[in-house]
C-alpha cells in the first residue's frame, strides 16, 4: 500500500479579514493547510488576523485594500499573486457593510448610504473577481457572501438586502463565464451569526431568532466557515452557480 504525499491546498484570499467572519475564514482555512492572504481596509485589524494565523502555525500575510477602488484591487491582486506564487486557489469575497447600515423605510434611505452599501457589498465582489481573474486557474474557487435576508426580505434594510441579492445574481453570471476555465463560483447566504458586529446590533443577540429555526441554537462563525471549506474542497467540484443558505433552517419554518 502506497501513501500519497500531502499537497498543501494552496492560497486563500479573504477580504474583510480584519475581524468577524473574515477572521474566522482566515483561521479556519489556515487550520486546513491553506496559506492565507488576509485583506481589509483596516490594516491594523488585518495585521492582527495574520498574526493569529501565524501564531497557530499557519502561513499568512496581511494586505490593505479598498474593494471599491480599481487601483486598490488591482494592486492587491498583484501583491497576493506574488505571495501565492502566481496562483490563487480560493477567493472569499467577504468584505461588506453590515452593522453600520441604517435601518429605515425604503423611502427614507439616504442616497449616499445606498450608493456606499452597493459599492462595497456588490461592486466589491465584482471588482475583486475581475482583478484576481488572471491569477485563477482550473480548480480555483470563488465564494461570495450574500445573506439569508435576501429570502426573508428583512424590512427597513432595502439597500443591504438588495446588495446581497445582487451578489447572488452576480455569482450565477460569473459561474457561467468562469466555468469555461473550470473555476467554480458559489454563494453562501448566512443567517444571523454571532460575530462582533452582530453583538453590537442588539442586546441578547444569542437568542435572536433561535425559536424560528429548525435547529434551536444561534449560528456561530465556524458554521459559515464549514460551508466555505466544503465549497472550496474537492467534494464540491461539480457545484457552481449555487447559493447555500446557512441559517439553521429558519427559512422554511
Amino acid at each position: 500500500m502506497t501513501t500519497e504525499a500531502h499537497t498543501p491546498p494552496g492560497t486563500v484570499l479573504v477580504t474583510g479579514a480584519a475581524g468577524g467572519l473574515g477572521r474566522a475564514f482566515a483561521l479556519g482555512f489556515a487550520r486546513r493547510g491553506y496559506a492565507v492572504a488576509a485583506a481589509d481596509i483596516d490594516p491594523a485589524g488585518t495585521a492582527e488576523t495574520a498574526e493569529m494565523v501565524r501564531a497557530a502555525g499557519g502561513r499568512a500575510e496581511a494586505f490593505t485594500v479598498d474593494v471599491t477602488s480599481p487601483v486598490s484591487t488591482e494592486a492587491l491582486a498583484a501583491q497576493v499573486a506574488g505571495f501565492a506564487g502566481g496562483h490563487v486557489q480560493v477567493l472569499i469575497n467577504n468584505a461588506a457593510i453590515y452593522a453600520t447600515v441604517t435601518r429605515s423605510p425604503f423611502e427614507d434611505i439616504d442616497f449616499e448610504e445606498w450608493d456606499r452599501v452597493m459599492a462595497v457589498n456588490l461592486k466589491g465582489p465584482w471588482m475583486m473577481a475581475r482583478a484576481l481573474s488572471p491569477h485563477l486557474g482550473a480548480g480555483s474557487r470563488i465564494i461570495n457572501l450574500a445573506s439569508a435576508t435576501v429570502y426573508s426580505g428583512s424590512e427597513q434594510w432595502a439597500h443591504y438586502v438588495a446588495s446581497k441579492g445582487g451578489v447572488i445574481a452576480l455569482s450565477r453570471v460569473m459561474a457561467k463565464e468562469l466555468g469555461r476555465r473550470e473555476i467554480t463560483v458559489n454563494t453562501i447566504a448566512p443567517g444571523f451569526t454571532l460575530t462582533e458586529a452582530s453583538y453590537g446590533l442588539m442586546d441578547n443577540a444569542e437568542n435572536y431568532g433561535v425559536d424560528r429555526g429548525a435547529l434551536k441554537r444561534a449560528s456561530q462563525p465556524d458554521d459559515i466557515v464549514g460551508a466555505a471549506l466544503f465549497l472550496a474542497g474537492p467534494d464540491s467540484s461539480f457545484i457552481t452557480g449555487q447559493t447555500l443558505v446557512v441559517d439553521g433552517g429558519r427559512q422554511f419554518i
